[in-house]
């Protein structure tokens, strides 16, 4: 896989594009967008993409995940929304504990294979691909500290369906930044490389 800047920032917005719809899921009971969510479960299913592009379709089916990227690092620190600062973080922490474990690698690597194969017959948003994603999250993700304490309204986490699509969004999160470190992401470089993130940032949205 070529590992240029661009892919690099496509695989960062897959990261901020499911947290966003996390947070939707948590406060809200819904995504704002079908499709948001269709391209984030669709991430999970790509396993050995030539290109980036592969594994979100086009940077259009990213759009949302641009603009909370432009929001976070922008100069306008009244859009910055610290609640999925703090979901990112805890995922790059994640990630690297992850990264450490090949027997939980290889779980959660088979439980999305199963839900694949569901996909391909029903679809990937079906209620059973869903649980199937969620139940692979907690088996493996969920064990590793700390763990993601998602916020929201309480009516809506403690239903069954919601809960399995937040699972699922933080799944998907996580396969993000698997990428994006892959990719040659780095914690640091978020420190250091804003107007640079900010320019491929806009110029990936300018392609939607």
């Amino acid at each position: 896989m070529q590992h240029s800047y661009r892919e690099q920032m496509l695989a960062f917005a897959g990261i901020w594009q499911a947290v966003k719809l996390v947070q939707q899921v948590a406060y809200h009971g819904k995504v704002d967008n079908a499709d948001d969510f269709e391209t984030c479960i669709n991430a999970l299913f790509v396993t050995d993409p030539k290109t980036t592009d592969e594994v979100y379709g086009s940077a259009k089916n990213l759009t949302t995940g641009f603009n909370v990227m432009l929001a976070q690092f922008g100069d306008a620190s009244d859009k910055r929304d610290m609640e999925l600062t703090k979901y990112v973080i805890s995922l790059m922490h994640l990630e690297r504990r992850l990264a450490k474990n090949p027997q939980l690698l290889q779980k959660i690597g088979s439980g999305i294979d199963i839900a694949k194969a569901q996909a391909e017959h029903f679809s990937p948003t079906h209620e059973n691909v869903l649980a199937r994603l969620a139940d692979t999250y907690s088996e493996t993700i969920s064990t590793i500290p700390p763990k993601i304490i998602v916020m929201g309204e309480q009516g809506h986490l403690s239903n069954s369906n919601n809960a399995a699509k937040v699972r699922s969004l933080l799944l998907s999160a996580i396969r993000s930044t698997v990428l994006w470190y892959q990719l040659g992401g780095r914690r640091m470089m978020l420190l250091f490389t804003r107007a640079k993130m900010l320019k491929q940032t806009q110029a990936l949205l300018n392609e939607t």
